[in-house]
């Protein structure tokens, strides 16, 4: 008994692959830091104006955590690194 051949099919794949813009730097409220201290962070090391700077703290004051910046992983460590290194919680999320 003969069985035709199926003929091949090109199947689709979704391939996870790493983008230069798949982070976010989150910035996390807490108790200890003054406004005027993330404010001048955000200023100095993710080169926000101070309009965005203070936009960002309100946001991370009433909200508990906020994305600051966005970009890949290389680019953001470093300046998650100088947030930290300021007092003040930062970590780097995948986006997905």
């Amino acid at each position: 008994m003969n069985f035709p051949l199926r003929p091949k099919h090109k199947v689709e794949v979704d391939v996870l692959t790493e983008s230069d813009e798949q982070c976010d730097l989150v910035v996390w409220n807490d108790e200890v830091n003054t406004f005027e201290h993330v404010i001048e962070t955000l200023i100095e090391v993710c080169g926000h104006t101070p309009e965005q700077a203070a936009q960002c703290t309100l946001f991370i004051h009433f909200n508990g955590s906020y994305a600051v910046k966005h970009g890949s992983y290389n680019e953001l460590k470093p300046m998650c690194e100088q947030i930290i290194d300021r007092g003040i919680g930062a970590t780097i999320e995948f986006n997905t």
